[in-house]
């Protein structure tokens, strides 16, 4: 019952008719308004002492993760009729229709030896029936957070039948320092820009890091040397290699396949920039794209066949695919305007990119031939998009005007809606989203 809701809302949201029919619903995305799905999460039940405090962190940091999609929206405690204390308290069905809670999630934390075990239930108030199976998820008492995470992607996962986004992280420039001697360096952090993390120090400017597909590496150009050049991170260890380029050359513009064993850059050589595709294992490279023009930012389709890429071969900058081994390419964007930055989405239907029309910077979508562009966002500078892994939402950079502006991040999803600041502590710019933590 809450999943078929569930999916009418959306279809609502997004704008699409609902068919009546035996088979799974379809919706057509365009921009829509809706009531947020209203959920109840009473505090989880600390199972130990210890667990008290962690317990209230959970259920909070849960119920701010699905709220924050603002597809759902949290029943006060307030309102509550039945109090759920104990996890393994029968469920008073009729007590939560009559506060309109459609979804209850119920959960319980045990703390020992500094490790946390969490448990948790999904349950449809208006058809009074359990949403698939109780779950349990163990970890160190400090990564609680990852297992609040958790929890809320379950929940969303069930509810929705996408795969959630919350337990991923977000590789970034950090900023710091006046706008004509900005300091940079790169940083990881939560999706929601906690347990902040750095990488690499300001002793030299960094630019475009990029995730790998396992999150466990980054892509980054930096230019320690006076010439942009790509070194590849290991997050875990902060160690770093760099690709091999020839003198004279920049290497810029990178990132990963699909299965990470190759990169695609761009490579400036002789006054002409082309595309290269280089393995990472045997250090070969090959040359993509032959033409007078500059060729950059390209993304690897999710099946790794096709690239997109943007090239100002036709007078202006504009977006193009071609094959992922290369050779003749097709223009997709025709709009009024510049395109940039184009990233492939998860799920394979929709590239975004940066376009700059008329004085104004905005966050776009379009379909992979280039029909039913829409835009997102509009502001004085808005730039680099990156996907979450789930494909719904898209996290990018927004720049403030004047001498003294500033960069920070943003997220909105694919219907336009939902947009809001991340809360990151001094300027952040360039964004890559990366892949569930495993």
């Amino acid at each position: 019952m809450l999943k078929r809701l569930m999916i009418l809302m959306m279809a609502l949201v997004l704008g699409g008719p609902v068919w009546a029919q035996s088979g799974p619903l379809r919706l057509t995305i365009t921009d829509g308004v809706i009531e947020p799905l209203p959920f109840a999460v009473p505090v989880f039940e600390a199972e130990n002492a210890e667990a008290s405090q962690l317990a209230a962190d959970i259920t909070r940091l849960v119920s701010q993760d699905l709220a924050g999609t603002g597809l759902f929206r949290e029943v006060p405690a307030s309102a509550y009729i039945s109090q759920h204390s104990a996890f393994a308290q029968t469920v008073a069905y009729a007590d939560w229709r009559a506060i309109n809670a459609q979804a209850l999630i119920t959960g319980a934390v045990s703390v020992s030896g500094g490790q946390i075990n969490v448990k948790f239930r999904l349950f449809d108030a208006f058809s009074g029936a359990e949403m698939g199976g109780g779950l349990q998820f163990a970890g160190t008492a400090d990564g609680w957070r990852r297992m609040a995470h958790k929890v809320a992607d379950a929940a969303y996962s069930r509810i929705t039948g996408e795969s959630g986004y919350f337990d991923s992280r977000v590789v970034f420039v950090a900023e710091s320092g006046p706008k004509d001697n900005r300091l940079k360096r790169l940083a990881v952090m939560d999706y929601d820009a906690a347990n902040l993390k750095f990488l690499t120090d300001s002793g030299s400017l960094v630019l475009a890091p990029r995730f790998s597909p396992t999150g466990d590496r980054v892509l980054y150009t930096t230019f320690e040397s006076g010439f942009p050049r790509i070194n590849v991170l290991d997050v875990a260890t902060v160690g770093r290699r760099q690709l091999t380029t020839a003198a004279g050359e920049m290497a810029f513009s990178p990132r990963f396949s699909r299965d990470g064993t190759q990169v695609i850059y761009s490579l400036a050589n002789g006054g002409n920039t082309d595309i290269y595709r280089s393995d990472l294992n045997s250090g070969s490279h090959v040359r993509l794209t032959e033409a007078p023009s500059i060729e950059t930012a390209p993304s690897f389709s999710p099946d790794g066949s096709q690239i997109v890429f943007e090239s100002d071969r036709s007078g202006s900058q504009q977006l193009y695919i071609m094959s992922g081994n290369g050779g003749e390419a097709r223009r997709i964007s025709f709009g009024e305007g510049r395109y940039g930055t184009p990233v492939w989405s998860p799920r394979g239907d929709l590239i975004a990119f940066t376009k700059q029309n008329a004085g104004r910077f905005h966050i776009g979508v379009m379909r992979t031939d280039g029909s039913e562009e829409r835009l997102l966002t509009a502001s004085f500078l808005d730039e680099g998009p990156t996907w979450s892994p789930n494909g719904r939402v898209i996290m990018f950079m927004r720049e403030t005007q004047g001498a003294g502006g500033t960069s920070s991040l943003y997220s909105v999803d694919i219907s336009g809606r939902n947009l809001k600041p991340v809360p990151v502590q001094g300027g952040a710019s360039d964004p890559s989203w990366g892949p569930l933590q495993p």
